[in-house]
């Protein structure tokens, strides 16, 4: 059986270790393990549920933009942490996740395929299972922000290659350093008007936080980003979206683009709106 559970139904080495302890292999309706014979005809089934997080279940607006039994994508609000930490158990985008599973009884967990920033907003993609997970990091994805941008980017638009490190090893905010890891994003100015710029953003290595640290490096902060240079007083919070995610769904073997329904406001002192 170890052969199918390895090759036809792609399950990690990591994962099929896992779920041998906890009973989730059947044939044919009865208990079975990694080492059992499986002849034509016979029904292999892999129960991928699994063990309560430690963290608690909130009711909270979630708003679902896509959902099957494997993924779902959810438009995240502004000022939301995606996932609990050390130190924050509550009040995230998980917690209120839990909630709804509860409420639609599903025995799903939480898996980010996809993480944004605390005050980044938009399209997050997560696995309902460890198996959905992994394949959805393995599987080919596409990504596109929209930032306001203080200024006007030269050129137009433009490949920004440059290394990211950290500051020092206890901090968490990024600069550009020689000895970084490499980064790439891709630029391009879609409007500008006023010394305010809305830019389309790829990242074509890394996640959020270089996208911010590059447009900073590029001379044109992300308004309200308030650690790289972008802080405007009474404006409407940091202005980066993540607009849509297009990848190869891993189960419906097709690609899906799924898109956020918010985007950036350039309501800005000295800015304007979109």
């Amino acid at each position: 059986m170890l052969s199918i559970l390895r090759r036809e139904l792609q399950l990690s080495s990591t994962l099929v270790r896992r779920l041998k302890y906890c009973g989730a292999y059947t044939v044919n309706g009865e208990p079975a393990h990694t080492d059992r014979p499986v002849r034509p005809g016979d029904v292999v089934r892999v129960c991928l549920d699994e063990p309560r997080p430690d963290y608690p279940a909130e009711d909270g607006p979630l708003s679902i933009l896509y959902e099957d039994e494997a993924l779902l994508a959810v438009d995240k609000p502004q000022g939301m942490l995606v996932h609990p930490s050390f130190s924050r158990q509550t009040g995230t985008l998980a917690n209120r996740l839990l909630g709804y599973y509860d409420r639609t009884g599903q025995a799903c967990a939480v898996h980010p395929v996809s993480r944004l920033d605390r005050d980044t907003f938009g399209v997050v993609l997560l696995a309902k299972n460890a198996h959905a997970h992994a394949l959805l990091i393995a599987a080919e994805k596409h990504k596109t922000y929209h930032a306001a941008v203080r200024g006007v980017p030269q050129p137009p638009e433009g490949m920004i290659d440059v290394p990211i490190a950290r500051l020092s090893p206890e901090s968490l905010l990024r600069c550009v350093r020689a000895d970084g890891q490499p980064a790439r994003s891709a630029y391009r100015t879609l409007r500008t008007e006023h010394g305010v710029s809305l830019l389309e953003l790829q990242p074509l290595t890394g996640r959020t936080h270089q996208l911010r640290v590059h447009c900073a490096w590029l001379g044109c902060p992300i308004l309200g980003d308030p650690q790289y240079g972008g802080a405007e007083s009474g404006g409407p919070g940091q202005q980066l979206c993540a607009v849509s995610i297009r990848f190869f769904h891993p189960f419906l073997k097709k690609w899906l683009e799924i898109r956020s329904k918010q985007d950036v406001s350039l309501d800005f002192p000295g800015g304007m709106v979109v």
